[in-house]
């Protein structure tokens, strides 16, 4: 019997669309209200599109640059491209223009799609550099009708080119569907790049859906969820979500009306399924601690007297113990009198399936949203992977592993304690990078680049990428990762980087949040102006040093963070100090940050950085100024 994987992404949109043709498949928030797109609309777009690419000279093999904000369009022209033989790669909305022209250059893309006027200009300053590139589409024409640029073409008339061309554009789609395979290369992901610059992972349709299909065995989706597409759709995670597990089980994808609007439309839309990386779940969280501190008293007082009754509830599930009636019963009235609101107020009321991967999730994060009631479960994986080989299973969740395989997937560890993956959703290999590719996959197994064990049920445990994991020069072992994630639980702080390689200390880098602790100074009127200025404060490093010498009676004592710095500004991707994912480039922050990683060594307790910053339209802009380290004493 053929598994419901052997298919291909655009011939399950045909048979959606034969079997619930006037079911919603997508909705779309403009100007306030909610526009619905049925699976026949879907498909009906999507073949008109297919068409008008032909007749641009699209075919078989070709590679199209897709780049823009969660928008329905990226969906139509993303099964477009495939249902023509094509490759469709995604960018991130916020990629600068030397990341752009990199891709372009690497990929030779004689096509792109852009959602709006920002992405246009930014693919039209580096039309001199992208010989290969013949056409520029777009799908929101605000500022464009006075562009006058050639083969520059909007969305509807690339579609009325697909009209014009075919007296049945649906039928024609369906033939060209017909001569795909599912071993088709049909996305090109970007891989995160923490090492240097990304590589391009080529996926079939077969890779996507088996993850699909074997995720759903293990985590069911179901033909009535709601799923709401905010994060960027260049990510693995959401292709995973939007696009192959939506076409495979038939459920509703939703997109916001804007990024900033995003957690109020959630709330309107109430998921039955959310997927994202640890630095929303870290960046919510935060949130509703921040929110606490400027509530009322009583609700003050509510959040704190209830807050450790459903945190202990939860560490006696973990641990497989039965809670006891009292601690049952004060859990249920906690749930009656708090946590239900909180679930509702993020837009988590219907939430069955919460999922988080693409980066480790602290402990502590896991823990509170367990509390509220929110079943969050731990992905492991990678792009190479179509995203996922792990999933904590319901009932099953704990904070340090990373749950069980799924089903047909294969997990071992090398001598060195590296993770290595098989599964029929392993990669077809790098773009133009055969080494790479021979690297990367070794008889058929995948090298992670990571470093775990098996505990005692047989769950996987991740520990840190192998080249991150930490010694100090006593010989202890420790997780830079696992000590980040302790720093970023508090809502004070938003990005970490912890050091201590050979190292007599562990020592860190710490960013502030500037909204939470903005309004954590203007309640003790303390004034500020700038992230610089408020950074700088005694009061605000007073706070951050009572911040970790709590976080550092949970660690032990020889991995305790003894010595910190505050930046002056946030770590960001466009100064390649992050990933578009916000995973930290650790080679970039050595060499941008190496005199005050010295001086966080020494006894210095202030030194002078100068460093360039730059902006995502290419200027660069000095920064200068002094910065404190502090050291951490226990008490």
């Amino acid at each position: 019997m053929a598994r419901n994987y052997d298919t291909t992404l655009p011939a399950l949109l045909l048979a959606q669309a034969s079997k619930r043709p006037r079911k919603t498949a997508l909705r779309e928030k403009q100007w306030g209200v909610w526009q619905p797109y049925s699976w026949r609309d879907y498909l009906g777009l999507t073949a008109e599109f297919a068409c008008g690419l032909r007749e641009l000279g699209l075919g078989q093999g070709d590679m199209v640059i897709l780049i823009g904000d969660n928008r329905p369009e990226w969906l139509f022209a993303e099964i477009a491209i495939q249902a023509l033989g094509g490759m469709a790669l995604g960018l991130y909305q916020d990629s600068t223009a030397d990341e752009v022209r990199y891709i372009f250059e690497l990929s030779e893309a004689r096509l792109v799609v852009a959602e709006d006027q920002e992405q246009v200009d930014k693919i039209l300053s580096l039309r001199p550099d992208l010989p290969q590139l013949r056409h520029i589409i777009f799908h929101d024409p605000k500022g464009l009708t006075g562009y006058e640029a050639e083969d520059l073409l909007s969305f509807e008339a690339v579609c009325e080119r697909g009209r014009k061309a075919v007296t049945d554009s649906v039928a024609e789609f369906s033939s060209m569907t017909e001569r795909l395979k599912p071993t088709d290369p049909c996305l090109v992901a970007t891989t995160s790049g923490t090492t240097g610059r990304p590589k391009l992972a080529m996926l079939s349709h077969r890779n996507m859906l088996s993850m699909a299909a074997n995720l759903g065995q293990v985590d069911p989706k179901r033909e009535s969820d709601e799923f709401v597409s905010f994060l960027p759709l260049a990510w693995m995670g959401e292709q995973m979500m939007a696009v192959a597990s939506s076409l495979l089980f038939g459920f509703c994808v939703n997109f916001p009306e804007e990024p900033d609007t995003a957690q109020a439309n959630i709330r309107e839309i109430g998921p039955h399924l959310i997927f994202s990386p640890p630095r929303v779940w870290e960046g919510l969280s935060a949130k509703v601690r921040g929110d606490i501190l400027e509530t009322t008293s009583l609700k003050r007082f509510l959040y704190n007297f209830f807050l450790p009754i459903g945190l202990k509830y939860v560490d006696e599930t973990f641990a497989g113990r039965k809670p006891g009636a009292m601690l049952s019963l004060g859990n249920f009235v906690a749930d009656c009198c708090l946590f239900r609101a909180l679930r509702d107020r993020l837009g988590f009321s219907r939430i069955r399936s919460a999922s988080t991967g693409g980066a480790a999730l602290g402990p502590d994060t896991i823990r509170f949203f367990h509390a509220l009631g929110v079943n969050l479960k731990q992905i492991y994986g990678q792009t190479e992977i179509a995203g996922i080989s792990c999933i904590h299973r319901d009932g099953a969740v704990d904070f340090d592993s990373v749950g069980l395989p799924i089903p047909e997937t294969e997990l071992k560890l090398s001598e060195e304690g590296e993770i290595l993956s098989k599964s029929p959703a392993v990669f077809l290999g790098y773009y133009k990078n055969e080494k790479a590719t021979a690297e990367t996959i070794q008889d058929g197994w995948l090298l992670s680049g990571d470093a775990g064990y098996f505990d005692d049920s047989g769950r996987l445990v991740v520990i840190d990428r192998l080249k991150d994991v930490m010694h100090l020069k006593d010989g202890t072992r420790f997780s830079p990762q696992f000590l980040e994630n302790k720093l970023k639980f508090s809502p004070f702080l938003r990005e970490a980087v912890v050091l201590g390689q050979a190292r007599d200390i562990v020592t860190a880098i710490v960013c502030i949040d500037m909204n939470i602790v903005g309004h954590w100074a203007e309640g003790r009127m303390i004034t500020y102006t700038t992230y610089q200025d408020l950074a700088a404060k005694d009061q605000v490093y007073a706070l951050v040093k009572d911040e970790i010498r709590k976080i550092n009676k949970s660690l032990p004592e020889a991995t305790r963070i003894r010595r910190f710095a505050l930046l002056y500004k946030e770590l960001d991707a466009d100064d390649g100090e992050l990933t578009r994912t916000r995973k930290v480039r650790r080679g970039t922050i050595n060499e941008r940050y190496g005199a005050l990683i010295e001086a966080l060594y020494t006894d210095a307790c202030t030194m002078r950085l100068d460093m360039a910053i730059q902006y995502q339209d290419g200027r660069v802009q000095e920064m200068c100024g002094d910065i404190r380290i502090e050291t951490v004493e226990d008490e």
